[in-house]
């Protein structure tokens, strides 16, 4: 059965979650928890959109994201 659509609401941030292949790890030393955090600034930058907080665990991550209406629709597809 596929997925509903998303549904994004302008001015309303969206949580996003990633998370490692079955559940693996995908931060194996503290320098990774940088580099992560680097490209999310790059990419936020990139989309012109605004990371409100993010939660960087072993397995996986959350972002609180803010997209702006005409990125949403390029970077959803």
């Amino acid at each position: 059965m596929l997925r509903k659509p998303r549904l994004f609401v302008g001015d309303i941030p969206t949580h996003v979650v990633q998370r490692g292949n079955n559940r693996q790890a995908i931060f194996f030393a503290e320098n990774d928890h940088r580099v992560y955090l680097g490209w999310i600034a790059e990419a936020a930058k990139w989309w012109s959109c605004a990371v409100h907080a993010y939660v960087l665990m072993t397995n996986h991550v959350h972002l609180l994201v803010l997209l702006y209406p005409k990125i949403v629709r390029v970077a959803v597809k």
